[in-house]
């Protein structure tokens, strides 16, 4: 009888328990396998130039609708933006769309706090930090208009023309839209 009155609270333990999926778990073996999921590339501003296609980019890279957004670990309107960005990711990349971020961080967090964060949020797409002694001359080359001010959001066409811009926390409905424009117009 008291085996059986154990094998009971044991199964029940089971139903209340909270079970730890592999990325949950502690431990080495998860932590390499989410590490691995994750990679942030540094960049200069000649890297912005190219990675965004308005120079350099010839017969190298295919033309495509490119979404940018420049963001930052400490930007609080970054943060919150981030799940919004992740999804329209997941929802766009089968309809052509590249989609890359552009953090801000301090170089010394390109190990530590980027992919870390980027990780928390399941993030896809691919993650450069861009490392320059003065980010204002790449802050000026992606716009004249900006100041700066994160997080931005470019969207550039299949011929690299800006279509949608916004600074701050972007409304999703409205990058959806334009997204829908686009892609319906096969990027151009």
């Amino acid at each position: 009888m008291k085996s059986k009155v154990l094998l009971v609270l044991a199964a029940a333990a089971l139903l209340i328990l909270p079970v730890a999926t592999p990325s949950q778990k502690g431990g080495a073996a998860s932590s390499a396998s989410t590490a691995r999921a994750v990679s942030v590339r540094e960049i200069d501003l000649d890297g912005l130039k190219k990675l965004i296609g308005r120079e350099g980019a010839g017969a190298a890279r295919p033309a495509r609708p490119l979404l940018v957004n420049f963001w930052a670990t400490y930007c609080e309107p970054c943060r919150d933006e981030f799940p919004d960005l992740v999804a329209i990711d997941r929802d766009y990349r089968a309809r052509g769309l590249e989609f890359v971020t552009v953090s801000l961080d301090d170089a010394a967090e390109i190990e530590t706090a980027v992919p870390e964060f980027l990780r928390s949020m399941r993030a896809e797409m691919p993650a450069y930090l861009l490392n320059v002694p003065d980010p204002e001359p790449a802050i000026k080359w992606v716009d004249e208009a900006w100041n700066g001010g994160l997080p931005a959001t470019y969207l550039y066409d299949a011929r690299g023309r800006v279509v949608f811009k916004h600074t701050g926390r972007v409304k999703p409905a409205e990058l959806r839209a334009a997204l829908d424009r686009l892609t319906k117009d096969g990027g151009e």
